[in-house]
């Protein structure tokens, strides 16, 4: 048995969408009670440290609705079905930047909100950035305008709140450890 694992009694999907599930389980607790957990299924994703020749961090803004604003952040994308974590980072990286890369790096996996969704990040350090002649075309509803940042002034960004997620500030912090 797992520490503190808790037990599915029952599970009832209540939303199937194009990018999440919504469940709601009810769950035996260690003590023996009972409990409901709302519970959102996530394919999972990737994000990519792209890391210029001149060791600038290779970032996107883009409107986040679910925030009502635009971010800074890290390339990054869901994983498609049965697509492995390096292809998608891959692709991620041509997508939303233009860049292709002569060596890709998994660096770790994480959890983004454990409390409440199994989605898992796969971050991949990406070195020799080149650009794509004929690159992926970005999603039809994806908008986002390209920087090359150094790790300053990504740390003055997310003292001011400009990058705002836990995948683009630890992209920061592992950079900051490079130095």
């Amino acid at each position: 048995m797992k520490k503190f694992e808790e037990k599915t009694i029952r599970s009832e999907e209540i939303y199937n969408g194009k990018v999440i599930t919504l469940k709601i389980d009810d769950v035996t607790l260690p003590n023996g009670e009972t409990g409901k957990r709302e519970i959102v299924n996530h394919p999972g994703a990737v994000a990519v440290i792209a890391i210029t020749e001149e060791g600038k961090l290779v970032v996107v803004e883009q409107y986040r609705k679910a925030l009502e604003r635009s971010i800074i952040e890290i390339p990054a994308g869901k994983l498609e079905p049965g697509e492995e974590p390096a292809t998608t980072a891959v692709r991620e990286l041509e997508e939303e930047t233009g860049y292709g890369c002569k060596e890709l790096t998994y660096l770790q996996s994480f959890a983004t909100s454990p409390g409440f969704a199994d989605e898992i990040i796969h971050l991949f350090v990406a070195r020799g950035l080149y650009e794509i002649e004929n690159r992926a075309a970005m999603d039809e509803d994806e908008f986002i305008e390209l920087m090359e940042i150094t790790v300053e002034e990504g740390e003055q960004m997310v003292a001011e709140q400009k990058i705002f997620d836990a995948k683009t500030a630890f992209a920061i912090l592992w950079l900051k450890m490079q130095e």
